[in-house]
């Protein structure tokens, strides 16, 4: 920067404080390869040379012409009404809106998206403000330690191994320890939780456990007989949800979670390499006081008319500092919108066709490479709309068809040496008859 206000001793004197000997020294955990370096910035050039360049890059970009990728992030309609609601210059602000006497609009749309993941999820209560589904689950595990005055987390093979990773990041830093609890992998198993193993691993120090629902591989996991074994120990249940999923499947606060979390981007948001995206939490109201993020509440001021404003403030950052609930800053106000909007828009007899319709394509997909001679289901357990197919040599075809414009799903075995040639395969309602053809042909033609 142009200007410190920080002279070479301040440094020192801050250095010596922190027992550090370097400004380097700060930055050992981030690989030197990937630090940041000289910029060596190209020379000046014209408006019409920018956007000839940038158009050269951007062809680039190599965009499949059939995609089952799915492994977290899911390809569905955004209706039109989205974009023109959050293309409103009034929401494009990620200013958290402490001032209400000039945030009615913002406050009003936080409140409507609680509202709406509260009745979508069976819950009490639902907080705004979480960055991706990842760090939601990693914020509802803490809160769960807080809740027990508990230091260890029982986490399930079958999470997203995503979500698992920036899980253990979280933990690190406190020093909570993460309990691995195995999922039936076998060749032929169910690929689901062990709900007997869980069982014997849940203790007393366990603050919570984190299930997936449905799972990393598709499957529908025994949620109840899960939330059982964790309430028989006073521990909570974390569930990680699929938001569209739940328009079929029972709500978590049917079957006992104690909090919820998921990933928002199937509810209105394009893919758009990765986000941004939005993290949806909700939980019971006696837990309240523990749940990170905005918390917005409606009230009618001085004259009796209806207002919205942040409420349980106390539990935030700007208020208890080092003690708070958490430090969530940025007001990802703009995702909620776009989250709210869809599934205004869709209703729930939409949601629901969704639902329905990215599942008949997923047993669709699987049949018809099983018919084909081309794969069979690694698992044998129910699953929604994602499915884990044996497939011969998978990652040298999986390679060759990106090559061709299609992506065969994930590969598992990237994360899960023992699941090696399958690949975890997506339908969505953009999955279509053509779309399974043609990864029928292309797998065909790759023996």
């Amino acid at each position: 920067m142009a200007y410190s206000p920080h002279t070479e001793a301040d440094h020192q004197r801050m250095l010596a404080a922190i027992g550090a000997g370097s400004i380097e020294d700060l930055f050992a955990d981030i690989p030197p390869a990937v630090r940041a370096t000289q910029f060596a910035m190209p020379a000046p050039l014209t408006e019409q040379e920018v956007r000839a360049e940038l158009s050269r890059l951007a062809g680039r970009n190599r965009i499949p012409s059939v995609s089952f990728l799915g492994a977290g992030a899911y390809r569905h309609l955004v209706p039109a009404v989205v974009m023109e609601v959050i293309g409103r210059s009034e929401f494009a602000t990620s200013y958290t809106p402490y001032q209400p006497e000039v945030s009615q609009g913002t406050l009003q749309s936080i409140y409507e998206f609680q509202s709406v993941i509260c009745e979508l999820t069976g819950m009490e209560v639902a907080s705004a403000s979480h960055y991706d589904g990842a760090t939601a689950t990693a914020e509802a595990a803490l809160m769960a330690c807080r809740l027990t005055r508990r230091d260890r987390i029982a986490i399930s093979a079958a999470v997203n191994p995503q979500v698992r990773r920036v899980l253990a990041t979280y933990c690190s830093g406190p020093g909570i320890e993460l309990v691995d609890v195995p999922a039936d992998l076998a060749d032929g198993g169910s690929g689901l939780t062990t709900v007997a193993v869980a069982e014997r691993l849940l203790d007393e120090g366990i603050a919570c456990l984190v299930a997936q629902q449905p799972n990393f591989f598709g499957g529908i996991e025994p949620m109840r007989e899960l939330a059982d074994a964790a309430h028989a120990v006073g521990a909570q249940l974390v569930a990680l949800v699929e938001p569209t999923s739940l328009a079929l499947l029972e709500a978590p606060g049917a079957y006992g979670a104690d909090i919820v979390a998921a990933e928002g981007q199937p509810l209105g948001i394009p893919l758009e390499f990765g986000g941004p995206y939005v993290g949806l939490m909700a939980a019971r109201m006696e837990s309240v006081r523990q749940m990170p993020g905005r918390l917005v509440g409606a009230t009618r001021d001085g004259q009796g008319r209806k207002g919205y404003v942040l409420t349980l403030q106390a539990r935030e950052q700007h208020i208890r500092r080092e003690k708070a609930a958490s430090n969530i800053c940025t007001n990802q106000a703009l995702c909620a919108l776009a989250a709210t909007a869809y599934l205004s828009a869709v209703g729930p007899a939409g949601l629901r066709e969704v639902a329905e319709r990215s599942m008949v394509q997923a047993r669709h997909l699987a049949s018809a490479l099983e018919a084909a001679g081309l794969g069979t289901r690694r698992f044998d357990a129910a699953y929604f709309a994602e499915v884990s197919i044996r497939v011969p040599d998978a990652a040298r075809r999986h390679a060759a068809l990106v090559e061709r414009g299609i992506v065969a799903g994930f590969l598992l075995e990237q994360d899960y040496p023992e699941l090696a040639d399958t690949l975890l395969l997506a339908a969505t309602e953009l999955t279509t008859d053509d779309d399974v053809a043609s990864l029928v042909d292309a797998l065909r033609d790759e023996p």
